[in-house]
């Protein structure tokens, strides 16, 4: 019986490629400018689609514990993140914070503003169906560490469902 394992992380992997051109796009298409958040979540992605191309290589346990827990760690950012916009918890204060600008000079002042980002972790800059990036990021990060879960732990799943006993005579 041939084992889930490859079809499993091929999935994993375009999942994560899928996201990544789903955040692109939003970028450069739809014109919606990243935070630093944004940005951060996007290194997971980039993560497993390296360690997936690593795996189909050389097939290592150890690409795929990397898979999962890069995954993981996505879901973990995408919830930090939807928090920061809910402001349940503070964000970076680099791009959520209130900044002391109370003993800068003036040029000091200056150049702060200049450094800002211009998008801010703790505004909801783009939903769909009222449901903000984020938690979108968070649940497609845990299906896809659900996917490498499988391949990491259940590698003995069959590709194809054993035919129900019955099913080839028709039941009346």
């Amino acid at each position: 019986m041939e084992s889930i394992r490859r079809p499993v992380v091929l999935l994993a992997s375009l999942g994560a490629v899928l996201s990544l051109v789903g955040a692109y796009g939003f970028e450069h298409v739809g014109g919606y400018a990243p935070c630093e958040l944004c940005l951060l979540q996007r290194w997971p992605h980039w993560i497993a689609i390296g360690l997936g191309a690593a795996w189909l290589i050389r097939p290592m346990r150890v690409w795929l514990w990397g898979g999962l827990l890069s995954m993981v760690t996505g879901a973990v950012l995408g919830v930090y993140h939807a928090g920061v916009q809910q402001h349940w918890w503070p964000g970076p204060s680099a791009c959520s914070g209130p900044r002391d600008i109370g003993a800068l000079s003036p040029e000091d002042l200056m150049a702060q503003i200049m450094a800002a980002p211009v998008v801010r972790c703790d505004e909801v800059s783009a939903a769909i169906f009222g449901i903000p990036m984020p938690v979108w990021s968070a649940a497609a990060c845990a299906g896809l560490a659900a996917l490498w879960a499988v391949a990491l732990f259940r590698p003995d799943l069959p590709l194809r469902w054993p035919a129900r006993p019955g099913a080839a005579e028709g039941r009346r």
